[in-house]
C-alpha cells in the first residue's frame, strides 16, 4: 500500500529512518555526485518486501547493502515506470537481514529541486549559487527516498563546496569542519523529506541575538540584519502561544532573486527572497510565517498532500497571533482584509471541486494545490473556530 497518492514507497512494509548523504556538487556540469546511506526498518509481517525509493531522473551508478554497517554487498535494482509526475520508483531487493542501503547516483541537470546560478545572477557577481527547493515532491529529483510527508526521517551530510564558498543545510552545522573543505551535518529531529535543504554561495553570517542570525549575500548582510532584528521577539510571541522551540536556532537565508517563493521553513533555516528587505521592516509577516511552521508544518506535518491546508491554514492562522501581540490587532485585520480580497478574486476563477480545503490531487502535480485556498480559507475556518468556542479554550486547543 502506497504512503500516498504522491509516492510510490510502501513503508508500511520497509521504512527508511535515516538518511546520511555525500554530497559533492559540481557546478561546471550542474550535476551533484551523491552517496546516500539509508537506515531501514521492515515490518514484521513484511519481512521480504522490497525497499522502493521515490526517484525523478538520478543517475543510478550502484546499489548496495549492510546487515552490520560495516560491509556492503550488491543489491539487486531496478528502476520502474517511469511517471511525468512521480518520477520512477527505485525498487531495491536486498535479504531481510539487511538494515542499510547505499546508493551512488548522481542528479540530472535539471533536477527540478535544484537551482543552478550563474555568478551574474547574484549580487556579488563572482561566485554562481546552487539552491534546493524540495517542496512538494522534488526532494526524490536530488536525493532517493520515500518522498512523501507521512514518512520523517532524521538526517547526516557531509558536503564539499567550491573553494570559498559555504555550504548550508536545514540542520546543525560543525563550524570546524568548514576549515577542512567540507561542511558536516545533523538533523536529530524527524522531519518529512520535503524540508531536506541545501544551499550553497559565497555567503556572510551575522547574528540578531543569541538563537537568531542572517546569512545573505556580502553585499547584502548588513541590510538583512537590520532588517530582521526582532526575529527574536517573534520567537518568543510563538513560543507563548505554541510552546517551547525545539530546534535551538532560527536562522534566515536571504538568496538570490531567483528565488520562486516568498520563503520556505526548512527548519533552522527559512529561505528567503531578498525583496522582503524594505529596510522599514514592512514586509516581515512573511518571517512571522515561516516561524510559524516550526509548530505547523516542521512538528505537525500533514499525512499527504490532500492536506497541505493542515499546514498552511494553522500557520496563517499562527502567523495572525504573532503578528497581533507584536504588531496590534489594527495591523492583522489590514492584512486579513488583503488576504480575503485576495482569496475572493482567485475563487472567482477557480472550479468548485478547487475551492475545497482538501482537494482530489489524483494524477497532479501537488505543486498545484498552491492557491491561496489553503492559506486564507484554512486560516478563516480556524479563525471561525475561535470564535465559535473563544480564544482561552480554542489556544488549549
Amino acid at each position: 500500500m502506497r504512503a500516498s497518492s504522491h509516492s510510490f514507497s510502501e513503508p508500511d512494509k520497509v521504512r527508511v529512518t535515516h538518511v546520511h548523504l555525500y554530497l559533492t556538487p559540481r557546478f561546471e556540469t550542474r550535476t551533484v555526485d551523491c552517496v546516500a546511506t539509508l537506515d531501514i526498518q521492515r515490518s514484521d509481517d513484511w519481512p521480504d518486501a522490497p525497499v522502493i525509493l521515490d526517484t525523478q531522473r538520478l543517475r543510478i551508478r550502484e546499489v548496495s547493502f549492510s546487515s552490520d554497517a560495516s560491509r556492503y554487498l550488491f543489491a539487486q535494482h531496478e528502476l520502474g515506470d517511469a511517471d511525468p509526475v512521480l518520477g520512477q520508483p527505485l525498487i531495491i531487493r536486498a535479504p531481510r537481514s539487511a538494515t542499510q542501503i547505499r546508493v551512488n547516483y548522481s542528479t540530472a541537470p535539471d533536477a527540478s529541486g535544484l537551482q543552478w546560478l550563474e555568478p551574474a545572477q547574484t549580487s556579488s557577481r563572482l561566485f554562481p549559487f546552487l539552491y534546493s527547493q524540495s517542496q512538494s515532491i522534488h526532494a526524490r529529483s536530488w536525493i532517493p527516498l520515500q518522498d512523501t510527508p507521512a514518512v520523517r526521517v532524521t538526517y547526516s551530510a557531509v558536503v564539499r563546496p567550491p573553494r570559498d564558498m559555504m555550504a548550508l543545510m536545514s540542520a546543525l552545522a560543525n563550524p570546524r569542519s568548514a576549515h577542512e573543505g567540507f561542511y558536516e551535518f545533523r538533523m536529530e529531529h524527524p522531519i518529512p523529506p520535503y524540508l531536506i535543504a541545501l544551499a550553497i554561495g559565497r555567503l556572510d553570517f551575522q547574528e540578531t541575538r543569541d538563537r537568531t542570525g542572517v546569512y545573505a549575500e556580502p553585499s547584502l548582510i548588513r541590510q538583512a540584519q537590520h532588517e530582521f532584528a526582532n526575529t527574536e521577539e517573534m520567537i518568543e510571541a510563538a513560543e507563548r502561544l505554541c510552546g517551547t522551540y525545539r530546534w535551538w536556532r532560527y536562522d534566515l537565508l536571504v538568496l538570490p532573486p531567483s528565488f520562486p517563493y516568498g520563503g520556505m521553513e526548512n527548519p533552522r533555516l527559512t529561505f528567503l527572497t531578498p525583496a522582503v528587505i524594505t529596510g522599514d521592516r514592512s514586509l516581515v509577516s512573511l518571517i512571522a510565517h515561516e516561524l510559524a511552521h516550526s509548530w505547523s508544518g516542521n512538528l505537525v506535518t500533514t499525512a499527504n498532500w490532500e492536506g497541505f491546508w493542515l499546514n498552511e491554514g494553522f500557520t496563517t492562522y499562527i502567523e495572525h497571533r504573532i503578528q497581533e501581540e507584536l504588531y496590534g490587532r489594527d495591523r492583522v485585520e489590514v492584512e486579513q482584509v488583503l488576504g480575503l480580497r485576495d482569496l475572493e478574486e482567485e475563487l472567482s476563477k477557480l472550479e468548485e471541486r478547487e475551492q475545497l480545503l482538501e482537494i482530489d490531487l489524483t494524477g497532479k502535480n501537488p505543486d498545484e494545490a498552491v492557491t491561496s485556498i489553503p492559506y486564507v480559507k484554512g486560516a478563516l475556518f480556524l479563525q471561525s473556530l475561535e470564535q465559535a468556542v473563544g480564544r482561552p479554550r480554542f489556544d488549549r486547543f
